[in-house]
């Protein structure tokens, strides 16, 4: 008869998420060296060795330091949402982006980036344009895999001002326009 098999347990670092062995190979091994040491020592014996000699010369600068900066304060880290394998996960901004993009000579489609930050339904908000404009509006995946709205002609001279009656929450100094390439503010 065959054995039968055991599954094999898998430590995974606290830090950035990866299986412990791997962590050398992670961009934040630095960062992980405390919990190896701390967690996996028979992994990284190493780290073991050189913990112990930097110990004792830490515990020294920290009594040399703390005679020094006994008033400062210590500086302020700003939180970041780390992702496994070390990656950084950024905030999105608080902005919606206006673009006009003409497609054969003379038709033209304005597409707008970000209302759903403000925390209104594109789908709504597409209904809401189409009607006002009467034209067609609707909602597609732009370039960055993030849904956009789509509005068939040129709106831009309106578009701001209808944007802040019909959605309060969203600022008119949160609303730029991409013209030539660069961003330029709605008010």
């Amino acid at each position: 008869m065959a054995e039968k098999l055991q599954a094999v347990e898998v430590l995974y670092c606290g830090v950035c998420g990866l299986p412990a062995e791997y962590c050398e190979f992670g961009s934040e091994f630095e960062k992980c060296k405390p919990w190896l040491i701390q967690n996996a020592p028979d992994l990284y014996p190493d780290l073991v060795k050189d913990s112990n000699l930097k110990e004792a010369d830490k515990v020294s600068d920290q009594l040399q330091s703390t005679s020094i900066s006994e008033g400062s304060s210590t500086s302020k880290k700003e939180e970041v949402k780390r992702l496994p394998g070390g990656k950084i996960k950024k905030k999105d901004k608080q902005e919606i982006i206006i673009e006009k993009v003409t497609r054969n000579r003379r038709k033209s489609i304005t597409t707008i980036k970000g209302l759903e930050i403000f925390g209104v339904k594109l789908s709504d908000a597409s209904k809401k344009l189409g009607k006002k404009f009467a034209t067609g509006a609707s909602v597609v995946k732009g370039p960055t895999e993030k849904e956009q709205i789509d509005v068939q002609g040129d709106i831009s001279y309106d578009i701001v001002d209808f944007i802040t009656e019909t959605w309060p929450d969203v600022p008119e100094s949160a609303i730029f326009f991409i013209e030539d390439g660069k961003k330029v503010p709605a008010a």
